[in-house]
């Protein structure tokens, strides 16, 4: 277990409240607690296209999720608010990227993991949350993008050797440096 050493350029552990008498024992509580502190780490976007739903910024300080997913879902009655759960997977997924050097791959099945332990500990039915994100993943990979971030991590894409999603990428991104959306020229803001 590693401690806190000031000599060697660490960030002060952030002081948290013990939520029960072992916390190192598997604990849903633990687990939601976890994700928000994630949350309060990083910023959310939702207003961009995002090929596969969701994604981060190359300094994994931003997260993206696709404009067009809902920011929640109905089951059994209760409405599902959805974002915490994706801001889980892909903050895990770019930190074993970045730390660990792993492959996409190998990130990606750990952090769906990390995912999915997050949905069960809201008590919230894995497959009915997996039904509801697959139709939109499906709907996001396949859209033109459009309006995608500036500053989107390509690896994933480019670990997936998914030259067409990579290419629309490249093209959206160009077209915005030169300041066009949507095919037309965007009007210079008034000084």
């Amino acid at each position: 277990m590693s401690r806190y050493n000031p000599g060697m350029n660490q960030t002060p552990p952030h002081r948290h409240k013990r939520l029960c008498s072992n916390d190192t024992l598997v604990s849903g509580e633990m687990l939601l607690h976890a994700v928000n502190a994630i949350r309060k780490r990083i910023t959310l976007d939702c207003d961009h296209d995002v090929p596969y739903l969701a994604g981060y910024s190359r300094d994994g300080k931003t997260i993206y999720i696709d404009r067009h997913l809902p920011k929640s879902f109905v089951c059994k009655g209760r409405t599902i608010q959805v974002d915490h759960f994706l801001i889980l997977h892909e903050a895990v997924e770019k930190s074993l990227l970045d730390e660990l050097g792993l492959h996409y791959q190998h990130a990606h099945q750990i952090a769906l993991r990390a995912e999915e332990a997050a949905v069960n500990a809201a008590k919230i039915p894995w497959k009915a949350y997996d039904e509801f994100m697959q139709q939109y993943i499906k709907e996001a990979g396949d859209e033109d993008c459009k309006h995608i971030p500036l500053d989107l991590d390509v690896k994933p894409y480019r670990d997936e050797h998914d030259r067409k999603v990579l290419l629309r990428m490249q093209i959206a991104v160009e077209l915005a440096s030169l300041g066009v959306e949507n095919g037309t020229k965007k009007a210079k803001p008034k000084k």
